[in-house]
């Protein structure tokens, strides 16, 4: 299976496949399965196709017609294909002699990227391959009686092509193929042996051979993704790690007896869980995720608090600085005298809650880097300024990452690696994660979920405004928000762009949005018009629906100190409107804002609007959020918005958010830089076998941690995970 392509298709051939679809091998070929099937007299939908989109149709040559160029030499050759409903133009230029092999009635696939011409869709100068029964065509003949595999295919590779080379691989390599499934497994299950299974994916004769094909290789990739997780979760066991046990009398009792409320149920019990897992000789590795407002932040500081009573210090890591400066804010004004530990006025058995981001100015980073390294600092909150070399701790006991999707997997790891022994670590989200994403992507951590709020928390009512097609509506939001105002409350207006951009304001063409600028997320080239932005909507409203009210904004790229200033003014009720990126989208805590209208809504993501969302309603006042769009009534975009509007269960909301994604975006390869290790297992509508290959996976590694007596499984382990894949297991 690693066997270069360049043995079996020639060397022009096989550069081909790896520039442009990163076939490098046997194996990479045979596990290309294809996207779709058509069988003969089913036609593709082409009403249905896709500006630039590069696509294989089957389709019957309605009409060829060639077109003299007037006044010069040339002519073109226009061949209309239909699917019985919709119609595309194929154009050839200067090659009549195509006419004598494209025929009216003959049936093929045709090849190309789509464009426009006259308002008609097109292909110029597509590949083909037509599939009469009489043609003299090795493909024809190939494809005779089956299901016709439509691949996953690129500009210079078409479908057809890719068929012809799997077809080489099939018959020369087949033998070759290991069985990566321990024998008594796929009895047990039924599954087919995996050279057949490879031979019904791309060979299939009826639907029944294909779903047999696909019910294996499904369980191939759930076995051995959940076999790679379970020998991290193994090794990470076998490491040592300083137990962290709670203990009477410190600074955990004393917060929980100044805490003006009591813990719900579910903080409780994943508190419990957490403190289980600290007083453990292994380190801890835990995924907290939970319900916006659930108050995650809460238990994780509890956690924290347990594991300075026991002699260490812990950290929390943010994204962004607004957020550490708001977690610093939010927990020292929890803890109060408990927070000053070593200051006048301090509580004795206190400790330093110090902050580090990168724009500090040098005396003030000095001393909370001290305050670190010789232990004062019993807890440090930051962004990634932490992770930077100077930065030494005297015992590092506790790491807790925030909003863990943010952070590259190496930063985490960093931080990790400064302590002796390995840290204890809990990653927070707070985006509601469906279970089978959670065995499949955090396998290796153990899961606590929050899904009780406390109590007082006020419900939300959310409405889509459709901007373009009522315009009052878009008049009423300005005049609810107003009314809030005049309730003594205040809100939030987000905007997908900042809009202070140099190039825009000079003139000239957009710039791509900064990998690390995740909150600007309309600089990116669109065909619509420009997204709102900050800058512009915060004028407009200043001056227009919201004259006389307090209008604030805020944004990354202000500078640190004029951020924090923002919000510490927007908290204490000084303004009245915050514009704002969805730089406010976690952690932010202003119980007094109750409204929130999130323009151009749908150029955000399912659980970035409930995120958002979640700011409003953290008081005693109901909220209200309005999802502003210009999309019309019946389109995608539009009925993600209505989603969103309909339900507060972020756990329902991340399964039509990971819906609309790749399954690779779900497992992070746009961090690690890596292919999708799936191409059959939906982690979304694979639960049961997800569920049942964890439990299988964990009883082969505890018999046998090294697979020593499993070579097909260690080979295709490494195959399905390459190099960057298993870096990012081993660092997450």
């Amino acid at each position: 299976m690693d066997e270069p392509l360049t043995k079996l298709v020639g060397d022009r051939t096989a550069k081909v496949l790896a520039d442009s679809l990163k076939l490098r091998t046997v194996g990479d070929l045979l596990h290309h399965y294809p996207r779709r099937y058509a069988e003969r007299g089913q036609l593709t939908s082409l009403d249905e196709l896709e500006i630039d989109e590069h696509v294989t149709v089957l389709a019957r040559i309605e009409k060829v017609t060639l077109i003299p160029f007037r006044g010069r030499k040339g002519d073109r050759l226009e061949v209309i294909v239909t699917d019985g409903r919709g119609r595309l133009s194929l154009v050839f230029f200067n090659q009549g002699w195509r006419q004598k092999e494209l025929r009216p009635g003959q049936q093929g696939l045709f090849a190309g990227k789509v464009g426009v011409f006259n308002r008609t869709r097109q292909l110029a100068s597509p590949d083909y391959q037509l599939l009469d029964e009489d043609a003299d065509s090795q493909t024809a003949q190939q494809f005779a009686g089956r299901m016709i595999p439509v691949y996953p295919a690129s500009a210079q590779m078409p479908s057809w092509k890719l068929s012809l080379a799997i077809e080489m691989a099939l018959t020369t390599h087949l033998g070759e193929v290991g069985e990566p499934l321990p024998e008594t497994l796929r009895a047990q299950r039924g599954l087919l042996p995996l050279p057949e299974a490879l031979e019904l994916i791309h060979r299939p004769r009826n639907q029944a051979e294909l779903e047999r094909a696909r019910d294996r290789l499904r369980w191939d990739e759930a076995f051995v993704l959940q076999v790679a997780l379970a020998q991290r979760r193994a090794a990470a066991h076998a490491l040592p790690a300083v137990p962290r046990p709670v203990r009477t009398g410190g600074l955990l009792e004393a917060f929980d007896a100044k805490l003006p409320f009591t813990l719900t149920a579910g903080q409780q019990a994943v508190g419990a869980e957490i403190f289980a897992d600290l007083a453990s000789e292994h380190p801890m590795h835990r995924l907290l995720q939970g319900e916006v407002g659930s108050g995650k932040t809460l238990v994780a500081l509890r956690a924290m608090l347990a594991a300075v009573d026991a002699g260490g210090q812990a950290v929390l890591l943010a994204p962004t600085e607004v957020l550490a400066q708001q977690h610093h804010r939010s927990i020292v004004e929890m803890m109060g005298e408990l927070a000053e530990g070593g200051m006048l006025g301090g509580s004795e058995i206190g400790t330093k809650v110090v902050l580090l981001t990168g724009s500090m100015g040098v005396p003030a980073r000095r001393q909370v880097l001290l305050d670190m390294a010789c232990g004062d600092a019993g807890i440090a909150i930051g962004t990634h300024a932490l992770i930077e070399d100077k930065v030494q701790f005297q015992d590092l006991a506790l790491v807790v990452v925030d909003e863990q999707h943010r952070f590259g997997v190496e930063q985490r790891d960093a931080l990790r690696a400064k302590g002796g022994q390995p840290p204890h670590l809990l990653v927070m989200t707070a985006t509601p994660i469906p279970r089978t994403v959670a065995m499949t992507v955090f396998g290796d951590l153990e899961t606590s979920v929050l899904d009780q709020l406390p109590a007082g928390r006020s419900p939300i009512s959310s409405h889509v405004v459709p901007a373009l097609e009522k315009p009052n509506f878009l008049a009423r939001a300005w005049e609810r928000i107003r009314e809030e105002v005049d309730k003594g409350h205040q809100a939030y207006v987000v905007c997908p762009r900042i809009g202070d951009e140099p190039e825009e304001q000079a003139g000239k063409k957009k710039r791509k949005p900064a990998a690390d600028d995740p909150e600007d997320l309309g600089a990116a080239s669109d065909e619509r018009r420009p997204p709102l932005s900050v800058v512009e909507t915060a004028e407009m409203l200043a001056k227009g629906p919201l004259v006389g009210l307090r209008v604030e904004i805020l944004h990354g790229r202000l500078a640190p100190e004029a951020k924090d200033e923002v919000m510490k003014r927007f908290s204490a009720g000084q303004l009245d409107v915050l514009v704002a990126t969805t730089v406010i989208e976690v952690g932010v805590n202003v119980p007094n804002a109750t409204a929130m209208v999130i323009m151009d809504a749908d150029r955000f993501g399912v659980s970035q609007l409930h995120q958002l969302r979640g700011r409003v309603g953290r008081g005693s006042a109901p909220g209200l959020c309005l999802l502003v769009s210009e999309m019309p009534a019946g389109s995608a975009a539009r009925a993600r918005l209505e989603a969103v509007a309909g339900t507060l269960d972020g756990f329902a909301l991340s399964k039509i958010d990971l819906e609309q994604r790749r399954e690779g975006d779900v497992l992070g390869q746009a961090q690690s830089g890596a292919k999708s290790s799936l191409k059959v297992l939906s982690v979304l509508e694979d639960e049961e076998v997800i569920a049942e290959a964890r439990a299988e996976a964990v009883e082969l590694v505890a018999a046998d941690p090294e697979l020593t007596d499993h070579q097909d499984l260690r080979a295709a382990l490494a195959g399905l995970l390459d190099e960057d894949r298993a870096a990012y297991l081993d660092k997450g």
